[in-house]
């Protein structure tokens, strides 16, 4: 039997190799920011209870809410609708099957990284 001569090389394209595209952090991003959503949710629904539950317990949850943890979470949490939400109208772009092509792709991306910050932004000033 003939002696077969292996190639050393990654099984996958290595990061010193894959750059990674606008499209595919784009697509993480959508996903992380629909997770992350989750804390704000617990955060908002802890501090309902809170308030109904007894005023004791109100402060504590309310300290936590108004501290900077809170704020961290609550921007967070604002900036994470905001770029849900752009991304969710760029899919629908998407199925509508225009925008496809890749320079339109990467900036659609770009357009709801920017678009959710300076809307955030705005959000903040206006509230």
């Amino acid at each position: 039997m003939a002696e077969v001569k292996r190639v050393e090389r990654p099984l996958s394209p290595h990061l010193q190799i894959y750059r990674p595209q606008m499209t595919s952090v784009s697509s993480i991003l959508t996903r992380i920011t629909g997770n992350a959503l989750i804390v704000g949710v617990i955060l908002a629904v802890w501090w309902l209870l809170a308030a109904a539950t007894s005023p004791a317990y109100f402060r504590v949850a309310d300290a936590v809410a108004t501290s900077w943890f809170g704020d961290l979470v609550f921007t967070g949490s604002l900036w994470a609708i905001w770029y849900h939400y752009l991304a969710g109208l760029r899919h629908l772009y998407f199925d509508a099957g225009k925008g496809l092509d890749i320079k339109t792709a990467e900036m659609l991306g770009w357009g709801c990284i920017i678009g959710s910050v300076v809307l955030t932004v705005i959000t903040i000033i206006l509230v």
